[in-house]
């Protein structure tokens, strides 16, 4: 007879923290007033992030080199993570907790079975750009690690995730993306200051302010 396919290494998810997920559900069974703006979040949430990196180019244009760097690789530092994270999520394979405890109450629609839980990818990029701009612009860094508690936590509310995959999420993308920026303004500094002085000038430092001649006196 043919040798059965190993069993997925998935967690058993409801077992680590299914009372919290369930008491978070059903909060927002009683708050249907709520139920469309964390819908909202969770769903188009993340493209604020991502105005977020652009904001901190923006402002690192005046000011230093190291800066500069951090802010040029933090979106390579986000991606990183994001990767990290699905690879993770990939060897773990735990079922979302719609599968596991199918009786609790949803906003968001259970997705496919391979669509796994462990860890939160929408909670590893928020808190990864958050950490990325705290060698930035810290506090532009303060208002992103609010929005990125708020996306982790509408994660829970609409029913995708258990609390330990936010956490544990929230963990892997701080971490990836603090060490990756560490890196990067320790390597790339130096590239950021040649480019700096070439074409690139115009996108990588601020303008410089006008001199307003005064009137000459008759």
């Amino acid at each position: 007879m043919p040798s059965s396919p190993a069993a997925a290494p998935g967690l058993n998810g409801a077992a680590i923290d299914g009372d919290w997920y369930t008491s978070v559900t059903d909060l927002a069974h009683r708050t249907h007033w709520l139920n469309g703006p964390a819908f909202a979040w969770t769903s188009y949430g993340i493209a604020v992030f991502a105005v977020l990196l652009l904001a901190g180019w923006w402002l690192a244009r005046g000011a230093d080199d190291r800066t500069m760097a951090a802010a040029l690789f933090a979106p390579v530092a986000v991606a990183l993570a994001y990767l990290v994270n699905d690879a993770v999520k990939s060897f773990f394979q735990e079922p979302r907790p719609c599968r596991a405890l199918p009786h609790d109450f949803l906003i968001e629609p259970c997705p496919p079975a391979t669509d796994y839980a462990f860890p939160s990818n929408h909670t590893t990029v928020a808190f990864a750009v958050a950490a990325a701009l705290f060698f930035v612009h810290r506090r532009l860094a303060a208002v992103t690690a609010l929005a990125a508690v708020l996306m982790g936590a509408s994660r829970v509310y609409v029913g995708a995730h258990y609390p330990h995959d936010v956490a544990v999420a929230a963990l892997a993308g701080s971490c990836t993306a603090l060490l990756t920026v560490l890196l990067a303004r320790r390597l790339g500094t130096p590239l950021v200051a040649a480019l700096r002085g070439g074409r690139l000038g115009p996108l990588l430092n601020a303008p410089a302010p006008r001199r307003h001649r005064r009137p000459r006196t008759p």
